[in-house]
Protein backbone atom coordinates (compact mmCIF):
# COMPACT_ATOMS: atom_id res chain seq x y z
CA UNK A 1 0.00 0.00 0.00
CA UNK A 2 2.66 2.06 0.84
CA UNK A 3 4.01 1.48 -2.32
CA UNK A 4 1.23 2.20 -4.17
CA UNK A 5 0.38 5.59 -2.37
CA UNK A 6 4.58 6.62 -3.10
CA UNK A 7 3.68 6.21 -6.69
CA UNK A 8 0.15 7.83 -6.90
CA UNK A 9 2.59 10.78 -5.25
CA UNK A 10 4.98 11.11 -7.87
CA UNK A 11 2.49 10.78 -10.61
CA UNK A 12 0.99 13.73 -9.15
CA UNK A 13 3.79 16.02 -9.07
CA UNK A 14 3.57 18.99 -11.58
CA UNK A 15 6.37 17.37 -14.06
CA UNK A 16 4.52 14.12 -14.26
CA UNK A 17 1.17 15.89 -15.32
CA UNK A 18 3.08 18.21 -17.11
CA UNK A 19 4.74 15.47 -19.16
CA UNK A 20 1.39 12.95 -19.32
CA UNK A 21 -0.49 16.52 -20.87
CA UNK A 22 2.50 16.53 -23.56
CA UNK A 23 2.12 13.27 -24.72
CA UNK A 24 -1.55 13.44 -25.20
CA UNK A 25 -1.15 16.94 -27.25
CA UNK A 26 1.72 15.24 -29.28
CA UNK A 27 -0.27 12.17 -30.21
CA UNK A 28 -3.54 14.24 -31.14
CA UNK A 29 -1.20 16.71 -33.55
CA UNK A 30 0.33 13.60 -35.29
CA UNK A 31 -3.05 11.78 -35.37
CA UNK A 32 -4.73 14.93 -36.80
CA UNK A 33 -1.88 15.13 -39.02
CA UNK A 34 -1.74 11.75 -40.60
CA UNK A 35 -6.09 12.36 -40.83
CA UNK A 36 -5.51 14.81 -42.21
CA UNK A 37 -2.81 14.05 -44.97
CA UNK A 38 -4.58 10.83 -45.75
CA UNK A 39 -8.08 12.83 -46.47
CA UNK A 40 -9.70 12.00 -43.95
CA UNK A 41 -9.62 14.55 -40.76
CA UNK A 42 -9.77 18.33 -40.26
CA UNK A 43 -7.97 20.84 -41.49
CA UNK A 44 -7.20 23.00 -38.52
CA UNK A 45 -3.33 22.39 -38.43
CA UNK A 46 -3.11 23.82 -41.94
CA UNK A 47 -5.28 26.68 -41.31
CA UNK A 48 -3.65 27.53 -38.42
CA UNK A 49 -0.63 27.46 -39.39
CA UNK A 50 -1.68 29.34 -42.99
CA UNK A 51 -3.49 31.99 -40.63
CA UNK A 52 0.41 32.26 -39.13
CA UNK A 53 1.67 32.80 -42.19
CA UNK A 54 -0.27 36.14 -42.59
CA UNK A 55 0.44 38.53 -40.01
CA UNK A 56 4.05 37.43 -40.34
CA UNK A 57 4.23 38.40 -44.04
CA UNK A 58 2.58 41.71 -42.94
CA UNK A 59 5.12 42.57 -40.26
CA UNK A 60 8.37 41.69 -43.00
CA UNK A 61 6.20 44.33 -45.73
CA UNK A 62 5.80 46.65 -43.01
CA UNK A 63 9.49 46.42 -41.99
CA UNK A 64 11.13 46.01 -45.83
CA UNK A 65 8.42 47.05 -48.16
CA UNK A 66 11.09 46.97 -51.28
CA UNK A 67 12.09 43.23 -50.54
CA UNK A 68 8.89 41.79 -49.35
CA UNK A 69 5.87 43.41 -51.51
CA UNK A 70 2.39 43.54 -50.08
CA UNK A 71 1.57 41.10 -53.09
CA UNK A 72 3.31 38.30 -50.92
CA UNK A 73 0.13 37.44 -49.49
CA UNK A 74 -0.79 35.46 -52.30
CA UNK A 75 1.50 32.95 -51.03
CA UNK A 76 -0.90 31.87 -48.56
CA UNK A 77 -3.80 32.26 -50.44
CA UNK A 78 -2.65 29.77 -53.31
CA UNK A 79 -1.38 27.08 -50.66
CA UNK A 80 -4.65 27.57 -49.32
CA UNK A 81 -6.85 26.72 -52.11
CA UNK A 82 -5.09 23.61 -52.13
CA UNK A 83 -4.83 22.51 -48.50
CA UNK A 84 -8.20 24.06 -47.15
CA UNK A 85 -11.90 22.97 -47.25
CA UNK A 86 -14.13 26.07 -48.70
CA UNK A 87 -15.45 27.32 -45.38
CA UNK A 88 -11.82 27.09 -43.85
CA UNK A 89 -10.29 28.94 -46.77
CA UNK A 90 -12.82 32.10 -46.25
CA UNK A 91 -11.53 32.33 -43.15
CA UNK A 92 -8.03 32.39 -44.08
CA UNK A 93 -9.24 35.43 -47.05
CA UNK A 94 -10.18 37.43 -44.31
CA UNK A 95 -7.36 37.33 -42.52
CA UNK A 96 -5.48 38.37 -45.88
CA UNK A 97 -7.74 40.98 -46.13
CA UNK A 98 -7.41 42.48 -42.71
CA UNK A 99 -3.56 42.76 -43.10
CA UNK A 100 -3.39 44.18 -46.29
CA UNK A 101 -6.26 47.09 -44.93
CA UNK A 102 -3.36 47.10 -42.26
CA UNK A 103 -0.39 47.53 -44.96
CA UNK A 104 -1.94 49.93 -46.81
CA UNK A 105 -2.72 52.42 -43.60
CA UNK A 106 0.98 51.82 -42.18
CA UNK A 107 2.80 52.47 -45.70
CA UNK A 108 0.89 55.36 -46.45
CA UNK A 109 -0.81 56.00 -50.36
CA UNK A 110 0.33 54.06 -53.00
CA UNK A 111 0.68 57.47 -54.99
CA UNK A 112 3.53 58.39 -52.87
CA UNK A 113 5.94 55.91 -54.14
CA UNK A 114 6.43 52.34 -54.67
CA UNK A 115 6.29 49.64 -52.89
CA UNK A 116 2.95 50.89 -51.72
CA UNK A 117 -0.49 48.47 -51.79
CA UNK A 118 -1.49 49.56 -55.35
CA UNK A 119 -4.89 48.86 -56.77
CA UNK A 120 -2.96 45.74 -59.13
CA UNK A 121 -1.77 44.31 -55.95
CA UNK A 122 -5.30 43.89 -54.74
CA UNK A 123 -6.25 42.64 -57.93
CA UNK A 124 -3.67 40.09 -58.09
CA UNK A 125 -4.51 38.87 -54.62
CA UNK A 126 -8.57 39.20 -54.70
CA UNK A 127 -7.64 36.90 -58.52
CA UNK A 128 -5.59 34.29 -56.65
CA UNK A 129 -8.40 33.77 -54.17
CA UNK A 130 -11.19 33.20 -56.28
CA UNK A 131 -9.16 30.43 -58.68
CA UNK A 132 -8.34 29.02 -54.84
CA UNK A 133 -11.96 29.19 -53.99
CA UNK A 134 -13.05 27.45 -57.06
CA UNK A 135 -10.15 24.65 -56.86
CA UNK A 136 -11.42 24.20 -53.07
CA UNK A 137 -14.55 24.20 -54.24
CA UNK A 138 -14.30 21.38 -56.97
CA UNK A 139 -12.04 19.15 -54.82
CA UNK A 140 -15.04 19.25 -51.56
CA UNK A 141 -17.20 18.59 -54.53
CA UNK A 142 -15.21 15.75 -56.05
CA UNK A 143 -14.17 14.58 -52.44
CA UNK A 144 -10.61 13.62 -53.45
CA UNK A 145 -8.28 15.79 -51.41
CA UNK A 146 -5.49 17.43 -53.62
CA UNK A 147 -3.05 15.35 -51.53
CA UNK A 148 -4.37 12.53 -52.82
CA UNK A 149 -5.50 13.11 -56.03
CA UNK A 150 -2.08 12.84 -58.02
CA UNK A 151 -1.35 9.31 -55.72
CA UNK A 152 -5.17 8.01 -57.06
CA UNK A 153 -4.31 8.89 -60.84
CA UNK A 154 -0.86 6.94 -60.80
CA UNK A 155 -2.57 4.11 -59.27
CA UNK A 156 -5.33 3.73 -61.08
CA UNK A 157 -2.63 4.36 -64.20
CA UNK A 158 -0.85 1.21 -62.73
CA UNK A 159 -3.51 -0.87 -62.76
CA UNK A 160 -4.28 -0.43 -66.32
CA UNK A 161 -0.80 -1.40 -66.80
CA UNK A 162 -0.57 -4.49 -64.71
CA UNK A 163 -4.09 -5.30 -66.22
CA UNK A 164 -2.64 -5.08 -69.78
CA UNK A 165 0.12 -7.22 -68.67
CA UNK A 166 0.86 -10.22 -71.55
CA UNK A 167 1.43 -13.55 -70.12
CA UNK A 168 4.42 -15.45 -70.58
CA UNK A 169 4.36 -17.69 -73.58
CA UNK A 170 6.00 -21.30 -73.64
CA UNK A 171 9.09 -21.57 -75.74
CA UNK A 172 8.80 -20.85 -79.53
CA UNK A 173 6.17 -17.74 -79.26
CA UNK A 174 7.34 -14.48 -79.09
CA UNK A 175 4.26 -11.80 -78.12
CA UNK A 176 4.63 -7.75 -77.08
CA UNK A 177 2.41 -4.81 -76.61
CA UNK A 178 2.75 -1.45 -77.41
CA UNK A 179 0.28 1.44 -76.85
CA UNK A 180 0.68 4.94 -77.36
CA UNK A 181 -2.27 7.59 -75.43
CA UNK A 182 -3.05 10.77 -77.92
CA UNK A 183 -1.29 13.61 -77.08
CA UNK A 184 1.58 12.39 -75.32
CA UNK A 185 -0.90 11.78 -72.06
CA UNK A 186 -0.56 8.71 -69.51
CA UNK A 187 -3.93 7.62 -70.16
CA UNK A 188 -5.51 5.87 -73.31
CA UNK A 189 -8.53 5.02 -74.40
CA UNK A 190 -7.28 1.58 -75.68
CA UNK A 191 -6.58 -1.23 -73.36
CA UNK A 192 -6.18 -4.74 -73.50
CA UNK A 193 -6.25 -7.84 -71.75
CA UNK A 194 -5.09 -11.46 -71.34
CA UNK A 195 -5.21 -14.31 -69.78
CA UNK A 196 -3.96 -17.86 -70.12
CA UNK A 197 -7.00 -20.39 -70.03
CA UNK A 198 -7.55 -24.10 -70.70
CA UNK A 199 -4.61 -25.24 -68.51
CA UNK A 200 -2.53 -22.83 -69.78
CA UNK A 201 -2.94 -24.39 -73.27
CA UNK A 202 -4.70 -21.51 -74.64
CA UNK A 203 -3.99 -17.99 -74.82
CA UNK A 204 -7.24 -15.15 -75.10
CA UNK A 205 -6.31 -11.45 -75.76
CA UNK A 206 -8.82 -8.61 -76.17
CA UNK A 207 -7.56 -5.31 -77.83
CA UNK A 208 -10.41 -2.89 -77.17
CA UNK A 209 -10.68 0.82 -78.39
CA UNK A 210 -13.14 2.56 -76.06
CA UNK A 211 -14.74 5.89 -78.11
CA UNK A 212 -13.02 9.17 -77.50
CA UNK A 213 -9.24 9.29 -76.58
CA UNK A 214 -7.11 10.34 -74.09
CA UNK A 215 -8.29 11.77 -71.22
CA UNK A 216 -11.76 11.65 -72.24
CA UNK A 217 -11.57 7.59 -72.55
CA UNK A 218 -9.69 6.67 -69.76
CA UNK A 219 -12.20 6.54 -66.91
CA UNK A 220 -14.62 4.37 -69.29
CA UNK A 221 -11.52 2.19 -70.26
CA UNK A 222 -10.50 1.19 -66.84
CA UNK A 223 -13.99 0.58 -66.01
CA UNK A 224 -14.58 -1.72 -68.74
CA UNK A 225 -10.58 -3.17 -68.80
CA UNK A 226 -11.66 -4.27 -64.98
CA UNK A 227 -15.11 -5.90 -66.54
CA UNK A 228 -12.98 -7.23 -69.07
CA UNK A 229 -10.79 -9.05 -67.60
CA UNK A 230 -13.48 -10.68 -65.39
CA UNK A 231 -15.32 -12.19 -68.11
CA UNK A 232 -12.10 -13.20 -70.13
CA UNK A 233 -11.66 -16.68 -69.29
CA UNK A 234 -14.69 -16.72 -67.29
CA UNK A 235 -16.27 -17.58 -70.54
CA UNK A 236 -16.87 -20.14 -73.21
CA UNK A 237 -14.63 -18.19 -75.79
CA UNK A 238 -17.45 -17.85 -78.16
CA UNK A 239 -19.58 -16.13 -75.41
CA UNK A 240 -17.38 -13.33 -74.50
CA UNK A 241 -18.27 -10.54 -76.98
CA UNK A 242 -21.76 -11.15 -76.43
CA UNK A 243 -21.38 -10.35 -72.68
CA UNK A 244 -19.15 -7.55 -73.17
CA UNK A 245 -21.93 -5.91 -75.37
CA UNK A 246 -24.31 -6.64 -72.95
CA UNK A 247 -22.36 -5.01 -70.51
CA UNK A 248 -22.08 -2.00 -72.28
CA UNK A 249 -25.78 -1.63 -72.98
CA UNK A 250 -26.61 -1.98 -69.22
CA UNK A 251 -24.16 1.00 -68.68
CA UNK A 252 -26.19 3.30 -70.83
CA UNK A 253 -23.64 5.62 -71.49
CA UNK A 254 -24.22 8.90 -73.86
CA UNK A 255 -21.00 7.70 -75.82
CA UNK A 256 -20.73 4.06 -74.86
CA UNK A 257 -19.46 2.04 -77.95
CA UNK A 258 -16.58 0.51 -78.00
CA UNK A 259 -14.81 -1.48 -80.79
CA UNK A 260 -13.13 -4.91 -79.90
CA UNK A 261 -10.80 -7.96 -81.03
CA UNK A 262 -10.85 -11.18 -79.28
CA UNK A 263 -7.83 -13.69 -80.31
CA UNK A 264 -8.19 -17.15 -79.10
CA UNK A 265 -4.89 -18.94 -79.74
CA UNK A 266 -3.77 -22.87 -79.18
CA UNK A 267 -0.28 -22.75 -78.20
CA UNK A 268 0.06 -26.05 -78.89
CA UNK A 269 -1.36 -26.55 -82.55
CA UNK A 270 -1.15 -22.63 -83.46
CA UNK A 271 -4.58 -22.60 -85.08
CA UNK A 272 -6.59 -19.49 -83.98
CA UNK A 273 -10.03 -17.65 -83.88
CA UNK A 274 -10.79 -14.18 -84.29
CA UNK A 275 -13.99 -12.20 -82.99
CA UNK A 276 -14.16 -8.67 -83.83
CA UNK A 277 -16.86 -6.27 -82.96
CA UNK A 278 -16.40 -3.73 -85.40
CA UNK A 279 -12.67 -3.46 -85.02
CA UNK A 280 -9.86 -3.34 -88.04
CA UNK A 281 -9.28 -6.55 -89.13
CA UNK A 282 -5.50 -8.39 -87.66
CA UNK A 283 -2.90 -9.66 -90.54
CA UNK A 284 -1.33 -12.16 -90.35
CA UNK A 285 2.30 -12.85 -92.53
CA UNK A 286 3.00 -16.31 -94.08
CA UNK A 287 6.41 -17.02 -93.48
CA UNK A 288 6.02 -19.42 -96.91
CA UNK A 289 4.88 -16.50 -99.31
CA UNK A 290 6.02 -13.60 -97.27
CA UNK A 291 2.79 -12.33 -97.76
CA UNK A 292 0.95 -10.18 -95.36
CA UNK A 293 -3.16 -11.75 -95.49
CA UNK A 294 -6.05 -9.56 -93.78
CA UNK A 295 -8.19 -11.64 -91.12
CA UNK A 296 -11.57 -9.91 -90.91
CA UNK A 297 -14.29 -11.41 -88.59
CA UNK A 298 -17.79 -10.08 -88.77
CA UNK A 299 -19.57 -8.37 -85.89
CA UNK A 300 -20.90 -5.26 -85.32
CA UNK A 301 -19.63 -2.47 -82.82
CA UNK A 302 -19.90 -3.07 -78.98
CA UNK A 303 -22.49 -1.47 -76.97
CA UNK A 304 -25.40 -0.43 -79.99
CA UNK A 305 -28.11 -3.40 -79.80
CA UNK A 306 -28.91 -6.06 -77.84
CA UNK A 307 -28.68 -9.21 -79.53
CA UNK A 308 -25.60 -8.99 -81.70
CA UNK A 309 -24.09 -11.96 -83.28
CA UNK A 310 -19.87 -12.27 -83.69
CA UNK A 311 -18.80 -14.59 -86.48
CA UNK A 312 -14.83 -15.90 -86.15
CA UNK A 313 -12.41 -16.23 -88.63
CA UNK A 314 -10.12 -19.13 -88.59
CA UNK A 315 -6.36 -19.34 -88.80
CA UNK A 316 -3.64 -21.29 -88.46
CA UNK A 317 0.22 -19.88 -87.28
CA UNK A 318 2.71 -21.95 -88.57
CA UNK A 319 7.04 -21.36 -87.62
CA UNK A 320 7.94 -18.03 -88.61
CA UNK A 321 4.25 -16.50 -88.97
CA UNK A 322 3.29 -13.20 -87.66
CA UNK A 323 -0.30 -11.85 -86.31
CA UNK A 324 -0.65 -8.50 -85.81
CA UNK A 325 -3.82 -7.29 -84.56
CA UNK A 326 -4.09 -3.08 -83.59
CA UNK A 327 -6.83 -0.30 -83.38
CA UNK A 328 -7.96 2.26 -85.93
CA UNK A 329 -5.92 4.94 -84.27
CA UNK A 330 -2.62 2.69 -86.25
CA UNK A 331 -3.61 3.23 -89.29
CA UNK A 332 -6.90 5.77 -89.99
CA UNK A 333 -6.67 9.30 -89.91
CA UNK A 334 -8.38 12.12 -91.54
CA UNK A 335 -6.39 12.31 -94.29
CA UNK A 336 -5.70 9.36 -94.74
CA UNK A 337 -7.96 6.03 -95.08
CA UNK A 338 -7.76 2.58 -93.35
CA UNK A 339 -6.74 0.72 -96.47
CA UNK A 340 -3.82 2.91 -97.40
CA UNK A 341 -2.88 3.18 -93.62
CA UNK A 342 -2.63 -0.97 -93.49
CA UNK A 343 -0.64 -0.49 -96.75
CA UNK A 344 1.84 1.71 -95.19
CA UNK A 345 1.78 -0.44 -91.88
CA UNK A 346 2.58 -3.94 -93.75
CA UNK A 347 5.43 -2.31 -95.69
CA UNK A 348 7.39 -1.07 -92.28
CA UNK A 349 6.51 -4.11 -90.76
CA UNK A 350 8.59 -6.34 -93.97
CA UNK A 351 11.39 -4.52 -92.57
CA UNK A 352 11.56 -6.20 -89.64
CA UNK A 353 10.85 -10.37 -91.19
CA UNK A 354 15.01 -10.73 -91.86
CA UNK A 355 15.99 -9.36 -88.05
CA UNK A 356 12.86 -10.53 -86.11
CA UNK A 357 9.84 -8.98 -84.53
CA UNK A 358 11.87 -8.56 -81.12
CA UNK A 359 11.08 -4.82 -80.13
CA UNK A 360 9.32 -3.90 -83.62
CA UNK A 361 5.93 -3.24 -82.23
CA UNK A 362 6.82 0.27 -80.42
CA UNK A 363 9.12 1.25 -83.49
CA UNK A 364 6.07 0.19 -85.81
CA UNK A 365 4.33 2.71 -83.91
CA UNK A 366 6.89 5.23 -84.08
CA UNK A 367 7.31 4.61 -87.52
CA UNK A 368 3.29 4.63 -89.06
CA UNK A 369 1.93 6.95 -86.36
CA UNK A 370 3.96 9.06 -84.49
CA UNK A 371 2.54 12.30 -84.92
CA UNK A 372 -1.10 10.68 -85.11
CA UNK A 373 -3.92 12.57 -82.39
CA UNK A 374 -5.27 9.42 -81.36
CA UNK A 375 -4.84 6.06 -79.39
CA UNK A 376 -2.30 4.17 -80.87
CA UNK A 377 -2.24 0.16 -79.76
CA UNK A 378 -0.48 -2.25 -81.74
CA UNK A 379 -0.14 -6.67 -80.64
CA UNK A 380 1.76 -8.92 -82.14
CA UNK A 381 2.28 -12.60 -81.82
CA UNK A 382 5.20 -14.33 -83.20
CA UNK A 383 5.43 -18.14 -83.82
CA UNK A 384 9.01 -18.48 -83.77
CA UNK A 385 10.81 -21.25 -86.64
CA UNK A 386 13.18 -23.69 -85.38
CA UNK A 387 16.27 -23.36 -85.36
Amino acid sequence: MAVDRERRAKAETFPARWKVQWHRARVGVRRSAVDYFRGDGSDWIALVGLLLTVPVLASMTLANSVWFSPAALVLPIIAGGLLLRPASLLGLYAAAATALIVESVRLGPYTEGPSRVTPGVVLVVAACGFFGLLTAQFRSRVGVPWRRGGTMLFDLRERIRVQSKLPKLPLGWHREMALRPAGGQSFSGDFVVAARTNNGRTMEVVLTDVSGKGMDAASRALLLSGAFGGLLGSLPPHAFLPAANGYLLRQDWDEGFATSIHLVLDLDSGDYELYSAGHPPGLQLSAGSGRWEEKAAEGPLLGVYDGAQFDPVKGSLRPGDVLMIFTDGLVETSDRDIVEGIDRLTGEADRYVAGGFHGAAWHLIEAVAKDVNDDRALLLICREAAR
